[in-house]
Order: structure tokens, then sequence, then C-alpha cells
């Protein structure tokens, strides 16, 4: 195998990395909803509200599908009326890294964008 062959294998596993990380992320909801959770854990309604936009039906999906690709943990507290929490899991608080880098990518281009 020659230098450009394993450029190549590299390349390739970069690629499919990205594409598979791309497919648990997709939508617009996971994003905003993961950058929620970061910072501890959150009943549903507090989801719903610092999320702006996510509907409560559009929400629960999202929730659902997390929870099966295991970024985050659903909780059902024995109080009354029952409440609902939700955290990151160990896996899903890997994306912190992710969301402050993009964060920060964000406030670049923001300001980038708004001084032309």
């Amino acid at each position: 195998m020659n230098e450009y062959q394993i450029e190549d294998e590299g390349c390739k596993e970069v690629i499919r990395g990205a594409h598979d990380a791309m497919d648990v992320l997709n939508g617009k909801w996971k994003i905003p909803i993961i950058a929620v959770l970061c910072f501890n854990k959150k009943r549903y309604s507090d989801i719903l509200r610092e999320v702006k936009g996510v509907s409560g039906k559009m929400l629960s999906r999202e929730l659902k599908d997390m929870e099966l690709n295991q970024l985050l943990k659903r909780t059902v507290l024995d109080t009354k009326p029952l409440t609902v929490q939700y955290e990151l899991t160990e896996y899903g608080q890997k994306f912190k890294v992710v969301i402050e880098q993009l964060a920060i990518w964000g406030i670049e281009y923001r300001k980038e964008v708004t001084a032309k």
C-alpha cells in the first residue's frame, strides 16, 4: 500500500464518520436540544421553552430518536404529577466540545457577516 492509498483510506474514514454523525444529528432540532442539555438535566417543558420554535410533537419525536441513538437518558421521577427529566448520556456529553466549537464558529461568522 502506498502513501496515497493510506491517505485515501483515512479520507474515506473521515467522510464515513462525518456521514454517521450527520445521520444521528439530522434535522434542525437535535443540536439545539443537545446544547440545552449540555449544562444540566432538564424537564420536557424546560426544553420546549428553551429551544425556540420547536413544537411539542416535534420535540417528543426528537427526544425519542435521541434516546434510541443513546445521546440522552429519560428518567421518570416518582413525583405527583410525574416528572420526566432528560440528560445527556456519557456518549452524548462528548458533543459538548462540538457544540462549543460550533458556537465559536457561529459567533465569528455572525460578526463577519454583519460587519459587511
